[in-house]
């Protein structure tokens, strides 16, 4: 008994739903390299995105999402495209953008500690604050 596995095969439209993203964004990345491979074309010449498209572009949107410039995304994706043997090199660049994203936390952390202090300061007072 063979099984037959479908592929799953999304329009443009679809694939900007699935992700949160427009389709004028789902170009842009095709466009600027940040995908992993060229997007199916229907005979139509229609995009059709793969889960394993969908999959990429969220990693590329959550790496968006924590401020990686697009120039280490295009890198990373350049690297992952070239295949096996260049690990390190993308390890390199996973853990330096981590490492910026934890400074960040810690200096938003740091932040809304201070936004706390403040409205405990209003909360903790019947009268109107004159200070700021």
């Amino acid at each position: 008994m063979s099984v037959v596995v479908e592929r799953v095969s999304l329009s443009i439209a679809e694939a900007a739903e699935a992700t949160g993203l427009t389709a004028h964004t789902l170009r842009y990345y095709e466009r600027d390299g940040l995908l992993l491979d060229s997007v199916d074309r229907a005979a139509s010449g229609h995009r059709r995105y793969t889960e394993q498209d969908l999959g990429w572009i969220r990693l590329v949107t959550k790496l968006r999402a924590t401020g990686m410039p697009v120039r280490e995304i295009r890198q990373y994706a350049a690297l992952v495209r070239a295949g096996e043997g260049n690990e390190d090199e993308r390890l390199a660049l996973l853990r330096a953008h981590r490492d910026r994203v934890r400074a960040q936390l810690d200096e938003v952390a740091t932040h809304l500690l201070a936004i706390e202090s403040k409205i405990a300061v209003y909360e903790g007072s019947s009268d109107t604050c004159t200070s700021a």
